[in-house]
């Protein structure tokens, strides 16, 4: 019977069953070893797509467990399970493994455990249940670390990060798929190291990092090859197929999707089938051959199976189709049936975190619609497209029970939104082949071209490594990052926006992670954008249209947090701490402030203090940001039990109506953008809540200057002048200094988001 088991695990199912045959001997017909045999007959079949046999054995194997060997019952449980899942039952797949991982639990059989727990990872993901499966494989991996081994660590680590690649958390996917390769190969599991190694391939292929996709897929291709795994040969070949699509190597692409479908199509391989289709399509429509591109994106959009993520990509390169050859409105059908599928898609995942990310693998769909309506002379069209993918995540979590899904038939009118802010609204659209600028005034809509991301993201690296470290004066030199970039994103728009006006800025991807107050001006002489207009930041239109009454409150009251016992040498004590918070307190009255500081700075008394309450609250602290799990960003508070950090995953658990929150805080802001949701972090996290505007940092603020921002930042809203005019003058009063505050790096840091 063992050898049977093992012949079956090395994927000999035909002889496990060979062996199996005949009756076993009489003397062992009640003991464990006839129960496993039916269980590994069982399994036999299952793998063999011999289903009534299968069931039969495993009938027969339960019947004898619960009579004489009661200890096989989970096992039984698991592959009921199995048979399950082979037939498309997924309910009861579920439900026979919960019932293994039940009696596992209580055995305390942890192998069992694990395997378990895995297979209901697989049935979420199966059902595109991400979010749920993620979950059921961390629990996996942590118990398979326990016992260190090696086989469930990969296959945990592995199944982890492709799911985060399908929720667009590529940065997470990248690290799992790296660790399952690396423990894969240490295990000497060289077929599942392959399989990684392609996953990770199409990883870098999702980030638009071409070389290294098509290089690290070629090597698992090789691998593959040498193993003669047709399985994972076709998976690298599709992977190719992809990357050389978008570089435009069609013939390439065509060779290697010709062989990826002669092997699918002689093992019968359903979605390989379906995915080596939609190549196909594409190969056709980039050979202008739209007919049987056309052809072949409607056989998968006629295929109930086809997964939606596929679904969606195929309703999109079909609107492209028909735009090419000038079918315009079928050509928007398409888009809009591609841009509801996503929208349902995202509306399915239920943690915050991969609601976030989710937009990472489909942002490309969105741009694709706007290009086609721009071309058709649609500007507004496009600019209500491009805000539909804006702050979802955000959106959703601001939304009443009973509310219902932002309308894409009816958007803010952006000019009635500019009129009432009396603002110039600047909203950016960032993508890989084209980008644009909408400049929004209360009489005017004007659509702006920009250069591609490709040439904006290493100005703005650039710009913000040198405000962080270099000694020289931006003002000093025309040729600076800081005025390209402001001749390439403001200098455009300049016409349109008065001198001493306000100013919203709808930034996107890189722009999330810098302060264009901090752009130079070349003229009349070299100065600072700030000295020129009030600015403010936005995550979307239609969340800013929603947006309540930004009138102060009339009877102001204060939560303070800050100066907390440090319980990390990592975060000592900060000098100025004290000073800040004596300056900020002295603008309440001693009624209408409560004071969370040193000891009493704790994370439970922050969330038990009732929040909501306060028309202002205050940190005063360390702050860390979490480019891995931006919702893991935390305020860095005194101890309290073994727990010292404020999260913002907690933070949005307390419902706030705060007219203005301030991080004075290092990297309040975050330092992670992700398509769709903007910079996502603490203010992200304060606007969730509920918070009115936010004042957070972009990065490590200096505690030396930071108090006499802040006070003058009270100051001004003490004199009635709304957040962003009060900032902007607490700013300038240490742009006009004689000190070496005068620098942005002082100043540049806080920014002002508004809109919730």
């Amino acid at each position: 019977m063992q050898k049977a088991h093992i012949l079956f695990l090395r994927g000999s199912a035909g002889d496990s069953l060979q062996l199996l045959s005949g009756d076993p001997p009489p003397e062992v017909s009640r003991s464990e070893a006839a129960v496993r045999r039916k269980l590994v007959q069982g399994l036999d079949y299952t793998v063999s797509q011999h289903y009534p046999e299968a069931r039969r054995a495993l009938d027969d194997a339960e019947t004898q467990s619960r009579s004489f060997q009661p200890s096989v019952l989970g096992d039984v449980a698991q592959a009921r399970g199995n048979l399950a899942w082979a037939t498309g039952d997924y309910a009861a797949a579920a439900a026979q493994y919960r019932s293994a991982r039940a009696f596992a639990r209580r055995q305390n059989n942890p192998y069992l455990e694990i395997n378990s727990t895995g297979s209901l990872g697989n049935v979420a993901m199966k059902l595109e249940h991400y979010d749920e499966a993620i979950e059921w494989f961390k629990l996996a991996l942590q118990k398979s670390e326990a016992l260190q081994t090696l086989f469930s660590q990969q296959l945990t680590l592995g199944n982890i990060g492709w799911n985060y690649s399908m929720v667009g958390d590529f940065d997470s996917a990248e690290a799992m798929l790296k660790q399952a390769e690396q423990t894969a190969g240490r295990a000497g599991m060289t077929g599942n190291q392959i399989y990684w190694l392609n996953a990770l391939g199409n990883v870098y292929y999702q980030q638009h990092r071409y070389a290294e996709a098509e290089a690290t897929s070629s090597r698992a291709l090789d691998l593959a090859r040498n193993r003669d795994d047709k399985n994972t040969v076709t998976e690298c070949l599709n992977t190719l197929s992809e990357i050389e699509l978008a570089t435009g190597s069609l013939d390439a692409a065509d060779k290697h999707n010709q062989e990826a479908a002669a092997i699918e199509n002689a093992g019968l391989d359903h979605f390989g089938i379906q995915y080596s289709q939609f190549v196909a399509a594409r190969i056709a429509a980039g050979k202008q051959q739209f007919p049987q591109a056309e052809a072949a994106f409607r056989k998968i959009l006629d295929d109930p199976s086809a997964e939606t993520s596929l679904k969606w990509q195929a309703q999109s390169r079909l609107a492209q189709v028909y735009a090419a050859e000038n079918q315009p409105a079928k050509a928007e059908r398409q888009f809009r049936a591609a841009i509801a599928t996503i929208r349902e898609a995202q509306d399915s995942v239920h943690r915050e975190e991969f609601r976030v990310s989710f937009l990472a693998g489909a942002i490309q769909f969105y741009d694709s619609y706007i290009d086609f309506l721009i071309s058709r002379g649609r500007a507004a069209d496009a600019l209500a497209v491009a805000d539909l993918s804006r702050a979802r995540a955000l959106e959703q979590g601001l939304a009443e029970p009973s509310s219902t899904a932002r309308n894409s038939t009816q958007p803010p009118d952006p000019r009635k939104l500019a009129a009432r802010l009396r603002s110039t609204l600047l909203f950016y659209s960032l993508a890989e082949q084209h980008s644009f600028l909408w400049v929004i005034t209360p009489r005017s809509l004007t659509l702006l071209p920009l250069p591609p991301q490709k040439e904006i993201t290493p100005l703005v690296a650039s710009y913000k490594e040198s405000l962080l470290g270099s000694p020289d004066d931006p003002l000093a030199s025309p040729d600076s990052a800081g005025a390209k970039l402001y001749s390439l994103l403001v200098a455009p728009a300049a016409r349109l926006i008065p001198r001493n006006s306000r100013v919203v800025i709808f930034p996107d991807g890189a722009l999330d992670t810098f302060n264009f107050e901090t752009l130079v001006v070349p003229s009349p002489q070299p100065h600072y954008w700030i000295e020129d207009v009030t600015v403010a930041n936005a995550n979307s239109l239609a969340l800013l249209a929603r947006s309540r009454s930004s009138a102060a409150p009339r009877n102001p009251n204060l939560l303070l947090v800050g100066n907390p016992v440090s319980a990390d040498s990592s975060f000592p004590p900060l000098p100025q701490a004290s000073a800040e918070i004596s300056g900020v307190e002295s603008y309440f009255s001693e009624n209408d402030r409560l004071l969370l500081t040193g000891a009493a700075a704790t994370p439970a008394a922050y969330l038990n203090s009732n929040p909501a309450r306060y028309a202002y609250l205050h940190f005063v602290t360390h702050g860390i940001a979490s480019r891995l799990q931006p919702l893991e960003s935390a305020v860095v508070l005194s101890p309290s039990g073994d727990s010292y950090k404020l999260y913002a995953r907690e933070i949005i658990t307390r419902p706030l109506h705060a007219y203005l929150v301030t991080i004075s805080a290092c990297n309040g802001a975050g330092n992670r953008a992700y398509a769709g949701e903007g910079l996502v972090g603490l203010s992200w996290a304060f606007l969730r809540a509920g918070a009115h505007n936010v004042i957070a940092a972009l990065w490590e603020v200096n505690d030396a200057s930071t108090p006499q921002l802040m006070d003058q930042l009270y100051s001004e809203l003490g004199k009635g002048r709304d957040p962003a005019t009060a900032l902007r003058d607490a700013k300038l009063q240490l742009l006009h200094s004689d000190s070496v505050f005068r620098r942005p790096f002082y100043w540049g840091a806080f920014q002002l988001y508004s809109g919730s």
